[in-house]
């Protein structure tokens, strides 16, 4: 058939065995665009596309589950654009940290040439630099499945309103206030914004997660602000007393260990009079997902811990009225329709839980399940409940 390979065509394309071939179609990696009216398997270059993707993730030490739920939606040309921007970037990365590691090995021969007595410092250093591979490829992962859930609401969102235009809103940002953002992230709070930001405005994004201070540097390369970036952990700010008109933490209080010492740190650099915006979500948001699952198999749990408890709209303003003046809550009024079964699919596979140990044998079947439920209805609705606590500290704080 034109435009398609068999098996033993498409391993050859691909440099691999049709054993590898099979495999991946085993494991439900790499299903055939079609059959033969022989019974052959018949592959095409789209295929040959997803076959590239998921050596190459094999090859940076994916397991077959996380490849699995990245690969999901390859047959979306929009999906597999955003994947292969998620390569790019990674190599990138991987690039500026091998010449990292060839400088310091530079470095470290020439010191060991030079002095008789080795100093250990450096040579811990070097495996430190050298283990920050590690890091890099579980970043990655990270930043794949935060834009995979960025992404499903962006796709299904009923409100005109995107979540990011609506919280700068919320901060009514003027020109010459200093903002902090606590677990900035990518910076997509400005990167979706940078049309409204004032020029003079002065914005110190923050993470804890030194990848994710790079991927916010990168995304924000061009948009106008006057903006810094630095790693640090919200618990421990590094800044002097009354130092910001504006602190921002979005989606960030319920991961912290020490939530009350935070928000003493970020009471203690706000200047007088000034406010702090943190959003979080209740406890029905995504709640038809959540049922879903345990529909399918009632021993999957989406998260380990329910966020909402540690911090959550139904107890934040209690706890914030321990370190605020005033408290105020606002919701963002939005739901979603989900319409197909993949993006759906791999929302699930990207959440905190344990959902691969229970789903990864079952893989075609859940899908299937997914799509019969969607069908039935036409749409999924599910329940959005998030929004913002609006804090102030008083000018006699």
């Amino acid at each position: 058939m034109q435009g398609y390979y068999t098996s033993g065509e498409f391993a050859k394309k691909a440099n691999v065995s049709i054993r590898t071939i099979r495999y991946y179609d085993k494991q439900g990696l790499l299903k055939p665009a079609g059959m033969s009216e022989a019974g052959y398997r018949l592959y095409t270059d789209s295929d040959f596309a997803k076959l590239q993707k998921i050596l190459s993730l094999k090859y940076l030490g994916f397991s077959l589950d996380e490849i699995r739920s990245i690969t999901i939606n390859d047959d979306d040309n929009g999906y597999v654009e955003q994947s292969l921007e998620l390569q790019l970037d990674l190599v990138k990365k991987r690039i500026e940290h091998l010449k990292l590691v060839e400088q310091t090995l530079s470095e470290t021969s020439k010191l060991v040439k030079d002095n008789p007595v080795i100093d250990w410092n450096k040579i811990l250093h070097l495996i430190h630099i050298t283990n920050m591979e590690k890091s890099l490829v579980e970043q990655y992962k990270n930043a794949a499945n935060i834009n995979i859930r960025i992404d499903l609401h962006k796709k299904y969102a009923k409100n005109p309103i995107g979540w990011f235009p609506w919280l700068y809103s919320q901060l009514e940002l003027k020109d010459g206030e200093t903002v902090l953002e606590t677990g900035c992230g990518n910076g997509e709070l400005w990167r979706e914004n940078r049309d409204l930001i004032p020029p003079e405005a002065v914005i110190c994004l923050s993470d804890v997660s030194e990848g994710m201070i790079q991927d916010a540097r990168e995304h924000l390369k061009g948009v106008t602000g006057r903006f810094s970036y630095e790693v640090f952990d919200c618990c421990r700010i590094p800044k002097a007393e009354e130092s910001f008109d504006k602190v921002s933490a979005n989606h960030v209080l319920f991961y912290l260990k020490d939530l009350d010492g935070a928000l003493e740190e970020v009471r203690r650099v706000l200047k007088p009079d000034g406010t702090f915006f943190c959003s979080t979500y209740g406890r029905e948001h995504m709640k038809e997902i959540s049922q879903l699952v345990k529909e399918f198999d009632s021993r999957i749990v989406l998260s380990e811990v329910n966020l909402y408890d540690v911090f959550g709209l139904e107890n934040g303003r209690e706890i914030l009225n321990r370190h605020f003046d005033q408290v105020e809550e606002i919701l963002y009024e939005d739901h979603l329709e989900v319409r197909d079964e993949g993006p759906l699919m791999e929302y699930i596979l990207s959440c905190h839980g344990n959902q691969q140990e229970y789903l990864s044998e079952r893989y075609d079947e859940f899908r299937e399940f997914l799509k019969k439920k969607i069908e039935k209805k036409g749409t999924l609705f599910v329940t959005k409940r998030a929004g913002i606590f609006q804090c102030r500290k008083k000018m006699n704080g």
